[in-house]
């Protein structure tokens, strides 16, 4: 996803320069980066860090690196915020991250591994979820990890298509989402396993009349974590989209705010998580 993110630039020409400063401007004097709120956060600071990466901008890793320490193996965060805790080392230079801090924290996201292959929010649980495997996978990856047992990954996955080729997130839910969907074919397209064809249709079938993607069948408004996640997983398929570009750049138009983005029509607070989405949707449709 970064790769793609890092052309963004080139669409954004001038305004590029203030994204950069909406960017450094979210780091707190702790040392991470603000959520919505202002509270420094290890979720939000994973995009604020890979946000200047994508603006090909060198982040503030002295402060950086003293606010992850303070979580040293993660002992304590919660499934989510453990895989953000990796995913925030991955983003400063190599050797950041002591190697044996590093293998603790990697045995302590393999621990939330589900009986099915998959991840799950809970430890020792039984089935994994779309969500919770997408981020294990990444932050494992992003370690230099290799995933044990990856057809077992895969096969919990697929275990969640439903009929007409979307997603769910887990089971029991009978309807699916752009983005669970787009982060399984990015998962089993990582993990080489075959992708259901129909899920390429199916999130053609989310874009959105004026631009965008929609999160579900009955979404009124598209939104830019749907259209990031579904533009990242149709180009991994290689399904063309190029006939859905001029609507999507008028899309993430519409959430600029002359510093950075909102996350669709109906939110008017920007934050560093959706500027990175634009950043990414950029990214793809410059390409298309």
């Amino acid at each position: 996803m970064l790769q793609v993110a890092r052309l963004a630039p080139d669409l954004l020409s001038e305004a590029g320069e203030r994204v950069i400063r909406f960017l450094h401007d979210q780091f707190t004097e702790e040392g991470g980066a603000r959520d919505r709120a202002g509270r420094t956060d290890l979720y939000y600071t994973v995009f604020a860090l890979e946000g200047l990466i994508a603006m090909r901008q060198d982040p503030p890793v002295p402060n950086v690196r003293l606010y992850l320490q303070r979580f040293g193996d993660g002992d304590g965060l919660d499934a989510v915020h453990l895989a953000c805790l990796a995913r925030c080392w991955a983003a400063l230079p190599r050797g950041s991250l002591n190697p044996d801090t590093a293998r603790r924290l990697a045995s302590r996201i393999e621990a939330y591994r589900a009986q099915d292959g998959g991840y799950a929010p809970q430890p020792r649980a039984s089935d994994g979820t779309v969500y919770h495997t997408f981020l294990a996978f990444g932050a494992l990856q992003d370690m230099g990890i290799e995933i044990p047992n990856p057809e077992a990954l895969a096969r919990s996955v697929l275990s969640l298509q439903l009929e007409g080729g979307a997603f769910a997130n887990e089971r029991g839910i009978r309807a699916g989402s752009t983005p669970t969907t787009a982060a399984a074919v990015t998962l089993l397209r990582n993990l080489n396993a075959p992708i259901p064809p129909a899920a390429g249709e199916w999130l053609l079938r989310r874009a959105h009349p004026k631009g965008g993607f929609i999160a579900t069948e009955q979404a009124p408004l598209p939104d830019l974590l749907s259209t990031a996640t579904a533009l990242h997983a149709l180009a991994g398929m290689h399904v063309p989209f190029g006939h859905l570009k001029d609507e999507s750049l008028d899309f993430l138009d519409t959430l600029w705010t002359g510093r950075s983005f909102c996350g669709s029509w109906a939110d008017d607070v920007p934050d560093c998580e959706y500027t990175y989405y634009a950043l990414l949707s950029l990214g793809h449709l410059s390409l298309a």
